[in-house]
């Protein structure tokens, strides 16, 4: 059916009526389930393999495969996003994505559970970036395909918080076995079972009039004038400085409490302390999610964030004992839980049009996922030979502060 001229077809149409609790949840599960396939291996599961393949040179092996995986997703997100944005499944645009990515990322963690040489690594990481990009490029999209803008600050921040519950999910799965085979296989079976009430909840409205495809088109669409989008220019910069920090901080964890901080089992340290940067983010993710609402108002809080979490790699820089630790958990995830809700709302106000939403937003990730591929290259220089892991989190402290004051360029956003 095609739609009559002048009438946006629904699918593309600005979302004006409320979405309830079960649907907010059924999203936030699927984005849960995403993140501890990605977190609880990057957190524990890869470094603890990459030890045992090749014990001698850990930091290494862990920087290769973590960075061609996120090489991976740089391309796949948006990729995956425009190919969404033009899906004609009598399911939705979305719904097939979310499928194909949940089940592609638990046959990549299965691979990754039974490698023992570096190229299999590679291949299982490489193939659950991939698949488990289509299921977030998908996933992300749903919120200004569903939500009104004027409840995006809550509902950013329960999506936002998933990001930090997949990570405490993803790091006691995997540190609930001292297999890291068994890690992998529990990590993938979450994974599954995570999208299930999306499939069943998601009411995801097809596309009336699919575009037509045209190669060059295609590929230069992805391409986004800072000319032409200013304040899209910016909100991108400013999500990859705070992601270039985030990742400087938060990459060498284990490596960190393993050998500077000296906690005989790093396992466990990671775990409590994402327990406890979790229960700080979502404390600040949805109470000033809903404060932005109220007030109206992005950028001061995005702002404020920068400064919070600077603060907290002074604290790891100087203070590298388990209270100083236990401390910087805290700092860093009270201005996370701000930064995550709040700039999520303040992205979706600056998206060019609506038939490009997940593409556009898979732009966006792209700021996401670069900088993991960054962070190996800059941090592990810096640990072995540049000063170690004071000289990393102030590094860390001081991109997240210059993120923080970028942000006021964003004009179109108050």
């Amino acid at each position: 059916m095609i739609p009559e001229p002048g009438v946006v077809p629904s699918a593309l149409a600005e979302p004006t009526v409320r979405v309830r609790g079960r649907w907010t949840a059924a999203v936030v599960l699927a984005n849960v389930g995403v993140f501890a396939a990605w977190l609880g291996p990057i957190q524990v599961l890869l470094a603890k393999q990459s030890e045992a393949v090749a014990p001698g040179n850990k930091e290494f092996v862990f920087g290769l495969v973590t960075g061609v995986g996120a090489a991976v997703s740089v391309v796949a997100n948006p990729a995956f996003g425009a190919i969404s944005d033009r899906t004609g499944s009598r399911f939705g645009r979305r719904v097939p994505w979310v499928v194909a990515g949940a089940v592609g990322g638990a046959i990549g963690l299965g691979i990754l559970s039974g490698a023992r040489v570096i190229a299999l690594m590679l291949i299982g990481w490489c193939l659950m970036q991939l698949f488990g990009n289509a299921l977030l490029a998908a996933a992300t999209a749903v919120i200004p395909d569903r939500v009104p803008v004027a409840q995006r600050g809550v509902v950013g921040g329960w999506v936002a918080i998933s990001q930090v519950l997949g990570a405490l999910v993803g790091t006691a799965l995997a540190a609930a076995f001292n297999s890291y085979t068994l890690g992998y296989l529990a990590c993938a079976a979450f994974l599954l079972l995570s999208v299930v009430p999306y499939l069943l909840r998601s009411h995801d409205q097809p596309l009336l009039e699919r575009p037509a495809f045209v190669l060059r088109d295609f590929l230069t669409s992805f391409w986004i004038s800072p000319r032409r989008y200013p304040d899209f220019g910016w909100a991108w910069l400013t999500r990859f400085l705070f992601n270039v920090g985030n990742a400087l901080g938060t990459l060498y964890l284990f490596y960190y409490l393993q050998d500077k901080v000296g906690v005989a089992d790093p396992d466990t340290g990671v775990l409590i302390l994402t327990a406890i940067y979790s229960v700080c983010v979502l404390t600040t993710a949805i109470s000033f999610g809903r404060w932005s609402d109220r007030a109206a108002r992005r950028k001061v809080f995005v702002t404020a964030s920068g400064w919070v979490m600077a603060a907290a790699g002074v604290i790891l820089a100087f203070w590298p004992t388990w209270p100083g630790a236990i401390t910087g958990a805290i700092v860093l995830g009270a201005g996370f839980g701000v930064y995550l809700s709040v700039d999520f709302a303040l992205l979706t106000e600056v998206l060019p049009n609506a038939r490009d939403r997940a593409k556009d937003l898979g732009v966006i990730n792209i700021a996401n996922s670069l900088p993991q591929v960054l962070a190996p290259v800059i941090a592990a220089p810096i640990v072995k030979h540049l000063g170690g892991y004071p000289v990393l989190y102030l590094l860390a402290a001081v991109v997240t502060l210059l993120a923080g004051v970028l942000v006021t360029r964003v004009r179109s956003v108050a």
